[in-house]
């Protein structure tokens, strides 16, 4: 078998996969199986970059950050429901259907009402082209790489029809709603109020790697435009939506007649909690295609359908207590305990209250009379008061001024809603703590995942994330860990995966360690600024005078308000000083002080290093690692003197081979410069396929250069990359949507 036939097999058997176990929920192979698989096939496409095709597996993990969406016109509009609270409104749609067809026979279909984000999916000739949002109904936006990233879509249907449009709703699963949710709340951040607004701000994310990681998923009901295709009922046109691999509503009734359709209406929503997904009602449609164009539709709707919406579901309890727990990476969240009583489904006895400005927003005292509900059916949450009903005395809650785990001081960082922890070493954060340390940019310990990383915690092996170190390779070798199915399997030769990866992290650069500690608001960007003056961990952790100096500088120059002031004196000499160490870089000696120097540290980095650098439990970390005999050094310099590129700036748009850091990365090491937007002093734009309008336009303004990526390569006096030919099909689709 040659290359390119274990390639097309590897793919097909990759989406047979992904079908199975996004689409129907019944794999046939292991996790492990499946991802020898992808391996195999990755390692082919990158040995045969020619080969790879738009719609391989492999494609679905997300390019680059996208400038902007693109504008898509729908033809035919994407129309909303009109929408019913009551079953005699159900009576009448059926009166009216048998007053506007009084010679037509027609039944019913009832479906779950998905409460997500609308969603258009074109193809032609069976391949996915274009991907759109609901927008306004006569126009919405592309969002054709981000969509490419839900797995459950299939990039490529079994249907060679001219134009097949598909459409449906994107949703956020329950479950995969509230762990985002405790993502979002970890990180110090709002969490979002419900799975729709979840998944409709993933959806509108500009960088398809951060859908990618979103648990997006997406039901198809509905189709727009087609051509080459046609079906009579709204059945047969779901059986074909199944057969092509396209994941359809879970649960349909046809219905002979209305009364039917009110006793399934009924039946759905005693349903409704078992989904995967939040419902808000039934859809009710009439299933003979035939009849949607002789009834037309209003400018909003057609009238071939009605939405039954449910009633939101709330109970009143009374709040016995307020407890705060202590998340992985320190968040203190204040939980409500409450008198337990039955909601959608389950007796809720606890609820979030997010974060304190939550219950100061909502002025939540311990023993109110609250309103709950479940966000998304899945996170019980007080939404409200009921004032006339507070007892008297009932005062206003404040969160601990200590850590009610571990002691430890607190914080609240600027721009984050948050409240922390800062104890490194506290009880609560050391799953979270650890499962950071061996993450992909930090130590790259891939063996120890999430739930390894729990279990070493829990059996009481690793305390500190150093204490991997210490770990008897053989007795990790016969760990014991419980699998999804319940059942217990040894850790095996991961473990020597591990010794590896442990070998390797000692020699990685300073940043990735700073980093792998997880301070807060110390995130991989911000650990290379402040590892950069230092030539060693150890001189880092020895010195904190640099990161006082920055907070002097902040604070003299708060307390100036004269440019004159701030050119002469210590201040002056203070922000040279800085300069040295590249904590502040120098800019045009025309303007003014404050945008002539201008600090690449923050001040809350400053303080948190400050802080660091001045505790115990960094001179505990100095030792232990002395004693490991790792001292971590700078990354090589990535702007050396001289070089190639010295001299030059560069701005990047468009997708290259490689992803965009590793261009970057080129470009410093070469001793040229990388900047965000194109400016007077950008030297040349590279630009890669698809590259930005606002960019491309303003070099075009500006009569800046612009270097494809043979031409940028050869600056540098390396080879042109391989250029993958473009499938036939593009160009078609391209006539296409121009005709």
């Amino acid at each position: 078998m040659t290359d390119a036939e274990r390639l097309q097999a590897l793919r097909a058997e990759i989406l047979r996969h992904d079908r199975l176990y996004y689409v129907e929920a019944r794999p046939e192979i292991s996790d492990r199986d499946y991802d020898a698989l992808w391996d195999e096939l990755v390692a082919l496409e990158r040995a045969h970059p020619e080969l790879v095709t738009p719609d391989s597996p492999t494609q679905r993990v997300g390019g680059q950050p996208l400038e902007g969406f693109a504008k898509v016109r729908h033809d035919p509009p994407m129309r909303s429901l009109d929408k019913t609270y009551a079953k005699g409104d159900l009576l009448q749609f059926d009166a009216f259907l048998r007053q506007q067809l009084p010679d037509a026979a027609w039944d019913y279909v009832v479906e779950p009402k998905i409460d997500g984000v609308s969603l258009s999916l074109l193809y032609r000739r069976g391949r996915l082209v274009r991907a759109a949002t609901r927008g306004n109904g006569e126009v919405g936006d592309d969002v054709t790489a981000n969509v490419r990233t839900i797995r459950s879509i299939p990039l490529s249907i079994p249907c060679e029809a001219p134009l097949v449009e598909v459409r449906g709703e994107v949703y956020m699963p329950r479950d995969g709603f509230a762990a985002l949710n405790r993502a979002e709340e970890e990180a110090g951040h709002e969490p979002f109020a419900n799975p729709r607004n979840a998944a409709a701000g993933s959806l509108k994310l500009l960088d398809p790697r951060e859908v990618a990681k979103r648990p997006l998923d997406a039901v198809l009901y509905a189709a727009g435009a087609l051509d080459g295709v046609a079906f009579a009922t709204h059945t047969e046109l779901m059986r074909a939506f199944a057969q092509w691999g396209l994941r359809t509503p879970p649960w349909r009734r046809l219905c002979l007649d209305i009364g039917q359709v009110l006793e399934a209406v009924d039946e759905l929503e005693a349903l409704r909690h078992t989904f995967p997904f939040e419902i808000d009602g039934a859809v009710v449609k009439v299933n003979q295609r035939g009849l949607y164009a002789r009834l037309g539709s209003t400018a909003h709707a057609p009238r071939s359908a009605r939405a039954y919406k449910y009633a939101p579901e709330c109970a009143q309890t009374r709040l016995r207590a307020i407890t705060v727990q202590v998340g992985r990476t320190g968040v203190l969240t204040p939980v409500a305990e409450l008198d337990p009583v039955p909601l959608a489904g389950s007796v809720i006895a606890r609820a979030t209250l997010h974060n304190a400005d939550y219950v100061r927003d909502k002025d939540i005292r311990v023993g109110d009379t609250v309103e709950i509900s479940k966000h998304g059916d899945v996170i019980p949450a007080v939404d409200r008061v009921i004032p006339e009903r507070r007892p008297a005395g009932a005062e206003p809650f404040a969160l601990p001024a200590r850590c009610p785990v571990c002691g430890g001081e607190t914080e609240r960082l600027e721009g984050e809603v948050a409240t922390r922890c800062v104890n490194p070493e506290c009880p609560a954060q050391r799953v979270g703590h650890l499962q950071l340390f061996v993450s992909r940019n930090a130590l790259d310990i891939a063996a120890i995942g999430g739930r390894m990383a729990e279990a070493l915690v829990q059996a009481g092996l690793v305390s500190h994330p150093l204490d991997l170190w210490s770990l008897d390779p053989a007795a990790l070798a016969d760990f014991r860990l419980v699998g999804d199915d319940g059942a217990e399997r040894r850790f095996g030769k991961n473990a020597q995966e591990v010794a590896a990866a442990l070998a390797r992290a000692r020699g990685l650069p300073l940043h990735r360690w700073l980093y792998a500690l997880g301070l807060p608001g110390i995130g991989l960007a911000a650990a290379r600024i402040v590892a950069a003056p230092f030539p060693s961990f150890s001189a880092l952790l020895g010195d904190g005078a640099l990161f006082r100096d920055v907070l002097d500088f902040y604070a003299a120059t708060e307390r100036k308000t004269d440019d004159r002031d701030l050119l002469t004196g210590e201040i002056a000499a203070r922000a040279e000083a800085l300069a040295k160490h590249g904590l502040i870089l120098r800019d045009d000696p025309a303007k003014s002080f404050r945008k002539r120097f201008l600090l690449t540290i923050k001040p809350e980095m400053a303080r948190v290093m400050a802080r660091f650098v001045a505790s115990d439990y960094a001179r505990r970390l100095a030792e232990r690692l002395a004693a490991l005999g790792i001292d971590p050094k700078p990354a090589e310099a990535e702007a050396p003197t001289g070089g190639a590129l010295a001299g030059k700036a560069f701005v990047i748009t468009g997708t290259l081979s490689q992803p965009r850091e590793a261009f970057e990365r080129l470009i410093r090491q070469n001793g040229g410069t990388v900047q965000g937007a194109v400016s007077k002093k950008t030297t040349h734009l590279l630009a890669g396929a698809n590259p930005g309008g606002s960019k491309w336009d303003k070099a075009q303004a500006l009569g800046t250069p612009v270097l494809d990526e043979a031409a940028f390569l050869a600056l540098l006096g390396a080879p042109p990359p391989a250029k993958p030919a473009a499938p036939a099909y593009v160009q078609d689709d391209l006539l296409g949507d121009l005709a």
